[in-house]
């Protein structure tokens, strides 16, 4: 149990029966992770428009068990993607998890067996991106408390084992106006989306390379960016392309070509939210400014484009360096912030050049 502090941190209560498992969230307007600069540029924008966001949160359910001694950590199962047997044994963990999120009016979405062994996914709903922030970080609380309860470990690091798929945070977003989506556009429209939805989205695309220092921040997150996993290995987008690092999405009965919303592929589970959606505003302000246009859509598998495509930074430093030539999220999210952040940063790469096996401490982590 933690205590509120005038700094702004929530306490949650958290009791433990053998029927159930209840989490109160006292101070629920502020937030354990919020940075006062992240969520200053989140009231700056919202003067006019309002970034609306909902997260879809990978995580692995594991089975601690010891062996000569040793803990080793198994998947809960080994079932395919959207197994309905997979449902079968998770489903006294996935209701208590359901009934956690419900205390915390968390609103859960969807929930199916990801392709990994024993990996799930929970889409949380989406709502303006300062309290999506603070139920992301809530719901993985929560999820963890109930995991716990059951006798398993839930994890959200991006790659918990080199030997199975890696695990994000895909966030969606569109932008609001008076509560009206003005990302989308009409039949007909340049990509299916207005003006002010594609000048947004291209300013995150170009300074997407500098944007993975804050959405994938650790060097783990880069074993988990790799072609051909769905995670957006590439600095392109496309329409429905699930292996394009930014991808539009179509609500079900729009007009044909018509996006509601876009897709950022490569945030995860060790981001900060609140300074990952900030650098993403940051971006999309730029590209307000600058009045960006997208390139053409990728509708192939990126990886087949190579030659074509830029790659996104394979490591973090290499996302360190696109972030030191990038001096627009100086300009917005300012100096001192983002001379901690490099410093961070730029320690967990120390870290994990002297320890190979760093990634493992993760697991617990996140």
């Amino acid at each position: 149990m933690s205590e509120a502090t005038d700094s702004g941190t929530v306490t949650f209560r958290l009791s433990t029966s053998s029927s159930r498992s209840t989490i109160s969230v006292l101070d629920s307007s502020r937030s354990l992770m919020r940075s006062s600069r992240s969520f200053e540029i989140f009231e700056i924008w919202k003067t006019k428009e309002e970034l609306d966001a909902g997260f879809e949160t990978e995580f692995y359910l594991l089975r601690p068990v010891t062996r000569e001694g040793k803990e080793e950590l198994l998947p809960f199962d080994l079932t395919p993607y959207c197994s309905s047997l997979a449902f079968d044994a998770a489903a006294p963990i996935l209701r208590d998890m359901f009934s956690a999120l419900q205390l915390m009016n968390i609103p859960m979405e969807q929930v199916h067996a990801e392709a990994g062994k024993g990996q799930f996914e929970i889409v949380l709903g989406h709502t303006v991106c300062h309290r999506a922030a603070d139920n992301l970080v809530f719901s993985r609380e929560g999820i963890r408390a109930v995991a716990r309860k059951h006798g398993l470990v839930a994890t959200f690091a991006p790659k918990y084992t080199m030997d199975d798929l890696g695990s994000g945070s895909h966030v969606h977003l569109s932008l609001l106006e008076n509560g009206v989506n003005v990302f989308t556009g009409t039949a007909g429209s340049n990509h299916g989306m207005s003006k002010i939805g594609e000048e947004f989205m291209a300013g995150v695309l170009h300074h997407l390379p500098a944007i993975l220092a804050f959405i994938a921040p650790n060097p783990n997150s880069y074993d988990r960016l790799q072609p051909d996993t769905w995670s957006g290995a590439y600095q392109c987008w496309g329409k429905d392309n699930r292996e394009a690092s930014l991808r539009t999405a179509c609500p079900p009965g729009a007009a044909d070509g018509v996006v509601s919303n876009f897709e950022i592929k490569s945030f995860d589970g060790c981001a900060n939210p609140y300074l990952g959606l900030a650098s993403i505003i940051a971006a999309g302000i730029d590209g307000l400014r600058k009045h960006l246009s997208l390139p053409p859509p990728i509708e192939a598998n990126p990886s087949d484009l190579e030659s074509e495509l830029k790659r996104l930074p394979t490591t973090l430093s290499e996302s360190l360096e696109a972030l030191e030539k990038d001096s627009i999220f100086e300009d917005l999210l300012g100096k001192n912030l983002l001379t901690a952040i490099k410093g961070i940063r730029k320690a967990e790469v120390e870290i994990y050049s002297k320890n190979t096996e760093a990634y493992k401490d993760l697991i617990y982590r996140y």
